[in-house]
């Protein structure tokens, strides 16, 4: 952080762009678009100080749950040495300045991200992006030097007014102070736009750090706990229309038959819109429109072959009879293999549901050539694009509001629905609400994959693994989240440079130290779409080879935990989490009839490790009576913040591996509602216990760090309580 400079941060990567007016000058890529209220100052692309104190910072990360609006708040305000009571957010402008390449890089496992040579897309910037648990990784940087900017700036109005030397007055509290003398940031902004920072930024210094590692209270709490948060289906306009929809199944679908007089005769329904896809019916109430739809009784029609669940089975179990692409290897696993005894298993995880509490939903107004949007979205700037080609429009006439989510997560990358909105603000030429009900929610998901693993190890005598083999058959869905996050045509361009999709099999490399290892996937054509959900593919790698690695302890007669942490020697800080979760948990070595489990991961900078503790219930009923979690996410920004993600990734892996699920007929996902998709309540949660270790390396992603092992370590309590190897997602007891 020392290194940076007011170079590095005016010109490298437009970092903090013109943090000042009298910064216009420096070369830049991009201006700032940043917008001052009345009586508010702008300091460049992410801070603005007000004349009545207050502070605000600009957001590029959208706000679900994971705290992201806290987190970075908190690095500026810290950075700055302002005071926390007088701290806001805002979401910053559609701009390059808040691009997310790192986010598109982790989400995407490193697919390649190059372009051929001399093509000319190959400027083109990075989307803005909240995925890949990347919100503190990619900005804390940038948002410390913006803030060192404008301290520095602050320091020197004061130091003019007092004579002084600005070098020697520090931030503390909302305040520049020198000595006894102090004065208010609400009464030096507007002096101290008009400055130049200095070179080197005094990053980390005069008044920085009070607030870092600080449980400070979360921004977004108290507005939901109130209920006065706005969600896309929350927005009121005069006039507005509300939209009920129904879609088409996936695949070569269409509408051919609606009762347009049933529907017509429901009270309050102004019109009834038809498109190939779907049917739309807008009325005075959102009850009024979903009765219609009802009413008109739509009917669709394929022409092509509809999955079901056989089928999906069958093509998976034909992609792995079938040759794959090696995504990664290390050592001669042939020559391992050669003449060996293999200890194998396969594997098998359902699609996975994202079952939000928030369905897709849009708001949209036409105002003469110009249409404004209120959409749930991770990433604004691709739904501005499909908005704007939907209704017939260049993007510059587009205005997207991106709201807060109601932990739609990884559904939020689809556009569908604000494509939706715009069609109909144009053509009902009032302002509408679309809200998808919860059965087209669930119908028509971006299902995390379903996928099959074929998985083959060779011990050698002393129960060490010689070789290591995983086939993982799933969609290719790396290539389709590429061309949607990047150019499409530069994406197409990278792939066939590099066709390995690694998103598919991320997390499949085992973090053992292993001679020899090879990781293939092999590309099923399911027919059905797929997506991104929480954990993304490490939620069903993770299950495999932590199943896995537990079955060949118990070949290999050894106790787990120790059996684990013997072969990482290369991962120190995954061994002290194995250890910690262990003696937290009162580890008893797993044996017959304990009921206890154990699972680590590596994700994104991050390491954890999750014991489990479950039993079989009443009529075979799955039982988690707890979970002990270990982690080691590096600095911390916030602890509190921290744990509230572990914990909730807890929860969430619990549900995916007990629920959250679905399997198809005809096309159709067979889950409908919450009442058909196990979701865990308060009464089903276990006891949970969270340890932070202490660690002073770089900052690790913890959104979804926490989400992977718990399904495995589920699985290897149930086999010590019952005896029984689970090999499919999600558990059942036979």
């Amino acid at each position: 952080m020392t290194a940076i400079t007011r170079r590095r941060v005016l010109i490298g990567g437009g970092i903090g762009v013109g943090l000042v007016a009298a910064w216009g000058l420096w070369p830049r890529t991009y201006a700032p678009t940043l917008v001052a209220n009345p009586g508010e100052h702008v300091f460049g692309a992410w801070l603005k100080v007000g004349e009545d104190g207050r502070v605000t910072v600009a957001v590029p990360q959208v706000e679900y749950g994971q705290g992201s609006w806290t987190g970075l708040a908190q690095v500026a305000a810290d950075e700055l040495g302002a005071d926390w009571r007088t701290v806001g957010v805002e979401p910053a402008p559609l701009n390059p300045l808040y691009a997310n390449p790192l986010g598109i890089d982790d989400l995407l496992e490193g697919m390649p991200a190059r372009r051929p040579a001399g093509d000319a897309r190959s400027a083109a910037p990075a989307p803005m992006l909240t995925a890949a648990s990347s919100s503190i990784r990619m900005f804390e940087e940038p948002l410390r030097a913006a803030a060192a900017a404008a301290r520095a700036v602050l320091c020197m109005a004061a130091a003019a007014r007092w004579d002084a030397d600005w070098t020697q007055c520090s931030a503390e509290k909302g305040f520049v102070v020198l000595g006894k003398r102090k004065l208010r940031f609400a009464e030096l902004a507007a002096a101290a736009a008009a400055l130049s920072p200095p070179d080197p930024l005094p990053v980390g210094v005069a008044g920085a750090g009070a607030l870092a590692g600080q449980p400070l209270p979360r921004l977004d709490a108290p507005a939901k706990v109130d209920g006065s948060t706005n969600y896309a289906a929350d927005i009121r306009l005069p006039g507005m229309l509300h939209v009920a929809i129904r879609q088409a199944p996936p695949g070569d679908s269409r509408l051919v038959a609606a009762g347009r007089a049933a529907a017509q005769a429901v009270r309050g329904l102004v019109k009834l819109i038809e498109r190939p896809g779907w049917i739309a019916a807008a009325a005075n109430s959102g009850w009024a429109a979903m009765r219609a739809l009802d009413a008109a009784h739509p009917r669709f029609s394929t022409s092509s072959v509809m999955p079901d669940d056989a089928s999906i089975e069958a093509a998976l179990a034909a992609a792995l009879d079938g040759e794959g692409q090696r995504v990664a290897a290390a050592g001669d696993l042939a020559a391992t293999f050669r003449g060996a005894t293999l200890f194998t298993a396969t594997y098998r995880a359902d699609a996975g549901v994202h079952a939000a509490i928030e369905t897709p939903a849009a708001a949209a107004v036409m105002h003469d050539d110009r249409l404004e949007m209120w959409v749930q979205t991770v990433a604004p700037e691709r739904v501005r694009a499909a908005a704007a080609a939907a209704a017939g429009l260049g993007t510059d006439a587009v205005i997207v509001h991106p709201m807060q989510l109601g932990g739609t997560d990884g559904q939020a990358f689809d556009t569908t629905v604000a494509e939706q909105a715009a069609v109909l603000a144009i053509e009902l030429k009032r302002p509408v609400s679309v809200t998808w009900s919860r059965g087209e929610a669930l119908l028509h998901d971006r299902y995390r994959p379903p996928a099959m693993a074929r998985m083959a190890a060779r011990l050698g005598q002393n129960g060490t693994i010689l070789g290591w083999q995983a086939k993982i058959a799933a969609p290719a869905i790396g290539r389709s989240l590429a061309a949607m996050l990047r150019h499409e045509a530069a994406a197409k361009a990278a792939l066939r440079l590099d066709p390995t999709d690694r998103y598919v099999v991320g997390g499949a490399v085992p973090p053992y130290r292993v001679p020899a290892h090879a990781i293939d996937h092999h590309a099923a054509d399911i027919g059905m779409p797929t997506g991104h959900v929480r954990g993304g593919a490490h939620g069903y790698t993770c299950f495999f080879t932590e199943c896995f690695l537990d079955e060949l302890a118990h070949a290999a007669q050894s106790e787990p935990v120790s059996y684990r942490i013997g072969m990482l020697g290369g991962e120190p800080r995954l061994a002290r989490c194995l250890s910690t979760a262990a003696s937290l948990g009162g580890w008893d070595g797993g044996v017959p009839g304990s009921g206890q489990g154990i699972a680590a991961h590596a994700f994104r900078g991050s390491y954890v490790a999750v014991m489990a503790e479950a039993h079989r219930g009443d009529g075979g009923r799955i039982v988690v009576d707890r979970l002990v979690a270990a982690v080691d996410c590096g600095r911390v920004v916030n602890p509190d913040l921290v744990r509230q993600q572990i914990e909730g990734g807890l929860v969430f892996g619990l549900a995916q591996a007990l629920g959250a699920s679905t399997g198809f007929d005809r096309g159709l996902a067979t889950t409908r509602g919450f009442d058909t998709l196990w979701l865990p309540r308060l009464a089903d949660t276990p006891d949970i216990t969270v340890e932070l270790i202490r660690s002073d390396e770089a900052p690790g992603g913890v959104a979804e760090v926490a989400v992977p092992p718990v399904a495995p370590a589920i699985a290897n309590a149930l086999q010590a309580s019952t005896g029984y190897r689970i090999r499919r997602l999600p558990l059942r007891v036979g």
